[in-house]
């Protein structure tokens, strides 16, 4: 195996636990936090396909458009806007004075949507570009 292939292995691993820490927090109704890991979760993933794409490490970056470019994901123009949300979630949940304001657009109905949003690209990525 590879080193490029364990770091695949390692990011869907690693993306798994993070998108298992999302649905937790979203059961308990911590939904900012759950965003939060929604993008941790889907940067993982994203990263992986970019590996599996270039064959190269993985890039140093938590914009997720960037990542679907830099491995060539066919994403459409919905998508995009999805990922240029979910990406604003990795600066909203790290910082204090964004967290405030984050917790009060985090309702549970806005959770729900994007909660969603990632699950469905997540399943997308795996079935498509990604393999154990």
């Amino acid at each position: 195996m590879t080193d490029f292939e364990k770091a695949v292995i390692h990011l869907q691993t690693s993306g798994d636990e993070d998108w298992e820490m999302a649905e937790r927090l979203f059961k308990s109704k911590d939904y900012a936090y759950s965003l939060f890991f929604c993008h941790l979760a889907l940067e993982k993933f994203l990263k992986a396909a970019v590996v599996v794409k270039t064959n190269a490490p993985a890039p140093y970056t938590h914009f997720l458009v960037r990542l679907a470019e830099m491995a060539e994901l066919p994403i459409n123009e919905n998508q995009i806007a999805s990922l240029k949300t979910i990406t604003r979630f990795n600066i909203s949940g790290r910082y204090d004075n964004e967290k405030r304001t984050f917790r009060k657009l985090a309702t549970k109905e806005y959770a729900q949507e994007y909660f969603n949003i990632t699950q469905n690209l997540i399943l997308w990525l795996k079935s498509n570009y990604l393999k154990k």
